[in-house]
C-alpha cells in the first residue's frame, strides 16, 4: 500500500504552488512526492479542507508559507521552524522530533544562514501595522504571525498526527502594510489585481509602499522555494532506523 501523504497547509494559492513544486526553480526532479496540499484564506474553508484530508488519512501536517514578522531583527526571507503556535485558545506545541529533523535538513540547505527557531502567533485577521505587530510581539514573544498555523495545529491534534510549521517572513516587524496589499486577496486564497488597482486609484500615495511589499514578497518566496526540497524529503514520522539513532 502507498504510505499516507504529508498534508501541507497554506493560506494562499502561490504558497500552495510552491509546496507542490510547480513554482520551484529547484525541484527535486522526482515528481512523485507523496504530498497533499490544501489552502484557503477564509478560516471556515480551510478548516473544511483540513478535516476532509485528515479523514482520508495523512502522515503529518505541515504549516508552510509566509508570515508577518514580529521580532524586530527578522528580515524578509527569514525562515522560521516553530516550536509552538500561540492562538485564540492557547498554545499548541509542534512535534519536537519532526521539527528537529526539519531544522537539521534546512541547516544543510541554501536557507541555513537565515534560519530561526521560536514560536509563531496565529490570528484570525491580518496584523498590518507596525504598532499592532509590536503589541503582539510584546504579548507573545513570537517571531512571526500567520492565520493558518493554529488551525492546522488544532486539526492535527484532533486526529493525533504530528504537526510542524515552517514559515518565511514577508513583511518585517517595522513595516506597515498598505491597504492595497490586502485588497486583492479572495476567500479561496487566490488574488485579483483589480481591487488592488482600485485601492491605488483612491490612495495613490501607497504605490511606493506596495512596491516595497513586492520586493519583500520575492525574498520570502525565494526562501520557500529553496526550503521546499528539504521539507518534503523530511518525513513526519520516524522509521525503524531513526529510533536506533535516538
Amino acid at each position: 500500500m502507498r504510505p499516507l501523504p504529508l498534508l501541507i497547509v497554506t493560506g494562499m494559492a502561490f504558497e500552495a504552488r510552491i509546496a507542490r513544486g510547480h513554482a520551484s526553480a529547484h525541484r527535486t526532479g522526482r515528481g512523485n512526492e507523496n504530498i497533499e496540499v490544501v489552502y484557503a484564506a477564509r478560516a471556515d474553508r480551510l478548516t473544511q479542507q483540513l478535516n476532509d484530508a485528515l479523514m482520508r488519512g495523512v502522515s503529518g501536517v505541515l504549516s508552510f508559507g509566509t508570515a508577518g514578522g514580529l521580532a524586530p531583527d527578522l528580515s524578509p526571507g527569514s525562515l522560521i521552524v516553530a516550536g509552538a503556535v500561540d492562538g485564540p485558545e492557547g498554545r499548541m506545541m509542534t512535534d519536537a522530533q519532526w521539527s528537529a529533523r526539519l531544522v537539521d535538513a534546512l541547516a544543510a540547505s541554501p536557507v541555513a544562514s537565515n534560519l530561526w527557531q521560536g514560536s509563531l502567533a496565529s490570528v484570525t485577521t491580518p496584523v498590518a501595522s507596525a504598532q499592532a505587530k509590536a503589541t503582539l510581539f510584546g504579548a507573545t514573544g513570537a517571531l512571526a504571525v500567520d492565520m493558518e498555523s493554529y488551525l492546522a495545529a488544532t486539526a492535527a491534534a484532533r486526529y493525533h498526527v504530528p504537526f510542524a510549521a515552517c514559515r518565511a517572513v514577508v513583511d518585517p516587524a517595522w513595516r506597515s502594510l498598505p491597504t492595497a496589499a490586502l485588497a486583492g486577496l479572495r476567500d479561496d486564497g487566490t488574488t485579483s489585481v483589480w481591487p488592488v488597482l482600485r485601492e491605488l486609484a483612491r490612495h495613490p500615495g501607497q504605490l511606493r509602499a506596495l512596491l516595497q511589499v513586492a520586493t519583500d514578497a520575492r525574498a520570502a518566496r525565494a526562501a520557500l522555494v529553496n526550503a521546499r526540497g528539504a521539507l518534503i524529503s523530511t518525513p513526519a514520522q520516524h522509521d525503524a532506523r531513526d529510533w536506533v539513532r535516538l
